[in-house]
């Protein structure tokens, strides 16, 4: 089964799921004020657990074991395959501010890639179409450049103040976007595309016939919409909060370049605000429109049998 039979099951996951939202955008509210180790554990907990569950609704456990194995794998191939080379990303290694490693890259990078990842997912599945087994090939290569792009604005703006503010990795040769290199951009997209499209031709070729065909209601994909925003939410935040206690200084890259905290986080801002907050609206208004065609419980699907043809 996709998702849970029991109909008050599935209500409860949902409340569930909503709750989760709404603590996850608190906590994104009150990130300025939440120690530095807390606030990773705060940031990324609550991405697992809303997408093993959201996700599970929609895929089943096993096909969501198979996206985080897929995620895990290439993530952490691609991050030690640069430290070690510079491809693809650049010439960066990590500090010990996130804990433990996995080779040379910290435990808590693959679960960001397998939470965030997903959330980005969903949201081009909104806007393109959904994947399963006989999807047409658009939808098989659309999805995951789409949902690449999503997952891309969020590292636009949460790079410049983990590496050049926070230290948390170090860019050797540095970069012009506060210190971040082109190629850390380049080789984020690249990443992204290839375990989302690995698991687009999963679903195509190898995934069940029955996956991601039972209905859903609109609120469900609207869930995964607010938990991208709600991510986006923390740098708005974080640049209110340095502008009203002014907690403003200089930084300086490894190249020696010299930066304005400020800066950095206004930038952030304006950049969660014209790329993430966008994507979120633009889905938000798809799914409202009934476009594409989702497997969902509500007044398109009922009155037009059509809807489900993908």
């Amino acid at each position: 089964m996709n998702q849970q039979s029991n109909p008050r099951s599935r209500a409860a996951s949902s409340l569930g799921l909503w709750a989760v939202v709404a603590v996850f955008a608190g906590c994104a509210l009150l990130s300025p004020v939440i120690p530095g180790a807390l606030a990773d554990l705060v940031f990324i907990v609550p991405l697992i657990a809303f997408g093993a569950v959201h996700g599970t609704m929609r895929y089943g456990w096993r096909v969501m074991v198979v996206f985080a194995v897929i995620t895990l794998i290439v993530s952490n191939l691609m991050e030690n395959l640069s430290i070690l080379t510079g491809f693809p990303f650049g010439h960066y290694h990590y500090t010990d501010h996130l804990g433990p490693k996995l080779f040379l890259v910290p435990l808590l990078i693959g679960p960001a890639y397998i939470a965030v990842g997903y959330l980005s997912w969903v949201i081009g599945t909104v806007l393109i179409g959904p994947v399963r087994k006989g999807s047409r090939l658009f939808n098989t290569v659309a999805v995951p450049a789409i949902a690449s792009f999503v997952m891309v604005f969020w590292d636009i703006c949460m790079d410049p103040g983990m590496a050049t503010v926070q230290r948390n990795w170090i860019w050797e040769g540095a970069g012009g976007f506060f210190g971040v290199p082109l190629t850390n951009y380049l080789g984020w997209f690249l990443t992204v595309y290839l375990f989302l499209q690995i698991f687009a031709l999963f679903l195509r070729h190898r995934g069940d016939a029955t996956t991601d065909v039972t209905p859903l209601p609109a609120s469900y994909y609207y869930q995964a919409i607010a938990m991208y925003g709600a991510v986006a939410l923390k740098y708005p935040t974080r640049y209110l909060a340095d502008l009203v206690g002014g907690d403003s200084g200089t930084v300086t890259d490894a190249a020696g370049h010299t930066w304005w905290t400020g800066d950095i986080s206004e930038t952030a801002a304006l950049m969660s605000i014209v790329t993430m907050l966008f994507v979120t609206v633009l889905a938000a208004l798809q799914l409202g429109q009934g476009r594409p065609a989702l497997p969902r419980t509500d007044r398109h699907q009922e009155h037009d049998p059509a809807a489900a043809a993908h």
